[in-house]
């Protein structure tokens, strides 16, 4: 069941989604509030973990993403890891192209700031598995290939995460003559971070779509059970937000240079990664649903990880750190606003074959 396209968008849409853009930055703001206000707010937080993992943000990022995977056309997966058009270039943007754009940019714009500029290495190397399938989902992208695509990187983060690490910051650096560091953070680690983040909700929704159904049937699902767990997708987003700015909230606010020379990078990154993403998607021949998919999994970053690695190896109150919690602090209002871009831009894109419409399920959420 597609949704129409005859009334205009903002009529269609719930007042959380109507308003989505403010309550994101409604969500930025009080995160930050929280975490300037309340004192060692932060540090708690930082502590209530099991195993490493952080139990707030676990529990924002699985309220999160089960909607959005409990959505997804599991028997449609097949058909996405044919299409090399897809696999091929994200394989190449994420492993290749962004590490490797991301290093640059830290070591071009922060020279003289080491702690900041390995920061923002490491959140170039946690490629998307989480928060990117909400904007893919609000942007009109594939949701089966946006399964497919986080799915593959998770098993590349697993693998390749501490040997690209070791690459970037301890022996591409010595090659250039430039300053070394190193990064301690083990397969297991890594594992443990893309099971929760990703296995957990994962499993959930494929368990939730085989038995709602085989039992109720799939209009029953796709009509009645889905809009009805859709909307905790956004609450999730909201709560993760507020958590993730909490945890830094002083030092964000109290070093407001020091945020906006870690911001400018990053801007230059989303930007030129999603842009160029998107052009190549454009230029392969793929619909805009896959471009978009293409786009947002390439620009995205697994922010989750990075704050994780930076504060287990690094540190809570470290520079590496604060660079991992400014990474969500610049990527969450400029990919809402990419959002807005992609749903603009389908008029540019060829008509999507059967199977996989541009417009979404009813019940989805849109911007």
């Amino acid at each position: 069941m597609t949704r129409t396209t005859t009334a205009p968008v903002a009529a269609r849409l719930s007042f959380l989604d109507r308003y989505l853009a403010v309550w994101i930055l409604l969500a930025m703001g009080v995160g930050l509030g929280l975490g300037r206000l309340v004192p060692g707010l932060g540090d708690a937080l930082a502590k209530v973990t099991v195993t490493g993992v952080s139990l707030p943000i676990a529990l924002g990022l699985l309220v999160m993403m089960y909607p959005v995977l409990a959505k997804v056309r599991y028997d449609r997966l097949d058909a996405v890891t044919r299409d090399r058009r897809l696999l091929v270039p994200s394989l190449l943007l994420n492993w290749v192209l962004g590490p490797a754009v991301m290093f640059a940019l830290a070591w071009l714009f922060l020279p003289d700031l080491p702690e900041y500029r390995t920061g923002l290495v490491i959140v170039g190397l946690a490629r998307c598995i989480a928060m990117v399938i909400i904007w893919n989902d609000l942007a009109g992208g594939d949701r089966e290939a946006a399964a497919v695509l986080v799915a593959l990187n998770s098993v590349f983060q697993v693998l390749a995460f501490s040997a690209l690490g070791w690459f970037y910051l301890s022996v591409l650096p010595g090659w250039v003559g430039l300053q070394t560091t190193g990064l301690h953070i083990s397969v297991g680690e890594i594992g443990r971070s893309v099971l929760v983040f990703l296995g957990i909700p994962l499993a959930a929704g494929y368990l939730t779509r085989r038995l709602g159904e085989k039992t109720k049937g799939r209009t029953w699902y796709e009509t009645k059970l889905i809009p009805r767990i859709g909307p905790f997708a956004l609450h999730g987003l909201l709560f993760t937000i507020v958590v993730l700015f909490a945890l830094q909230g002083d030092a964000i606010t109290s070093r407001p240079l020091d945020v906006a020379r870690i911001a400018l990078p990053l801007l230059v990154y989303f930007a030129v990664m999603w842009a160029g993403s998107m052009a190549l998607g454009r230029a392969a021949g793929l619909d805009h649903p896959r471009a978009t998919t293409l786009a947002f999994t390439a620009a995205g970053n697994n922010f989750e990880l990075a704050i994780a690695v930076a504060i287990a190896t690094f540190g809570a109150s470290s520079g590496q750190a604060l660079a991992g919690v400014v990474g969500p602090l610049i990527e969450v209002p400029v990919l809402i606003g990419l959002v807005y871009v992609a749903l603009a831009a389908r008029r540019y894109f060829p008509p999507s074959p059967t199977g996989h419409p541009a417009t979404a399920p009813e019940g989805s959420a849109r911007v």
